[in-house]
């Protein structure tokens, strides 16, 4: 993807000196030998009102006074869950950042992603508003209420906000064989796919719905998930137009988008491919989501409802 460091984004907070505390809930990523790493999208989580998705809708964990998951027990269950490495160790004082490119990268793709929805805004005639993200090492203190970086990047509706661990890039390509600058694009496009969802009111209309038909909660936030994937198709599509793309971009983030459907996680954590438990989609059904966004740039086409 061709880009350039610029100005760090308003809209991006460094925490990384920061320490947090117990997840908010997610879905399990098998990250190797014994353990497994959290991508969460805390939307559903929140909209839920901490019910648990992971257990086919019911039980499955103890909600907080936040809308949070206590995801422990579940996590034991597929043998553990350590935090996902967040890079270096804490840096001297005045030491360059390791990571500093990285994060030049995400302040851009951050900026990049909003303008993108403020334009497709304006020109319907509604009004956007900037998401946020924080960069977070470890854990980090939400509206969502505690979260360490074994739940994986992640969005929180009530402060607007979404929250990525830059570790989770490393995990992308060591682990998933999900390399590449776009596969990690696609990832924080995804999140604020759910902030676009949260201002449209589709997040809301999804809450009410799983309240009213609990049977239905996995298939509404499945739904909500592949919505948030096509929308980051829809911002790849512009990124396309803007002929700033690179030979394999789109590839990158196709694989991305499969590395965590729901049937590849259940595969590699050794458990029974489960349809009913799934709350983000199979790797087919995500990478078919992306690119029909990619491929129209059309926001209309996402109606995954």
């Amino acid at each position: 993807m061709k880009w350039k460091p610029g100005t760090r984004s308003d809209d991006l907070r460094d925490e990384r000196s920061s320490t947090g505390g117990r997840g908010v809930g997610g879905l399990p990523i098998p990250t190797g030998k014994g353990g497994v790493l959290v991508l969460a999208v805390v939307v559903v989580v929140a909209l839920l009102g901490g019910g648990s998705l992971l257990g086919g809708g019911g039980g499955g964990g103890s909600s907080s006074s936040t809308g949070g998951i206590d995801i422990t027990d579940i996590l034991d269950g597929l043998g553990g869950a350590p935090a996902a490495p967040s890079g270096a160790a804490d840096q001297v004082p005045g030491a360059p950042d390791p990571d500093g490119e990285l994060v030049d990268f995400t302040s851009y793709v951050l900026d990049d992603v909003n303008a993108t929805w403020d334009a497709i805004f304006t020109g319907s005639g509604d009004r956007y508003r900037n998401a946020e993200l924080v960069l977070f090492r470890d854990g980090v203190r939400t509206g969502c209420g505690r979260a360490t970086s074994a739940v994986g990047p992640f969005y929180c509706p009530p402060d607007q906000t979404a929250y990525l661990d830059l570790g989770f890039f490393r995990e992308l390509d060591d682990r998933f064989d999900a390399p590449g600058d776009f596969a990690q694009a696609y990832v924080i496009a995804h999140e604020i796919g759910h902030h676009v969802q949260n201002l449209l009111g589709v997040s809301d209309d999804v809450r009410r719905a799983q309240r009213d038909d609990p049977a239905r909660a996995n298939e509404l936030s499945v739904r909500l998930e592949l919505q948030a994937d096509c929308f980051a198709g829809v911002w790849g599509h512009s990124v396309y137009d803007r002929g700033a793309l690179e030979d394999g971009d789109l590839q990158e983030g196709l694989t991305a988008a499969a590395a965590v459907g729901d049937d590849r996680i259940q595969e590699s954590a050794g458990v029974d491919v489960d349809p009913e438990t799934w709350t983000h989609g199979s790797s087919a059904e995500r990478q078919e989501w992306f690119n029909r966004g990619f491929d129209t740039g059309d926001v209309a086409a996402c109606d995954t409802f």
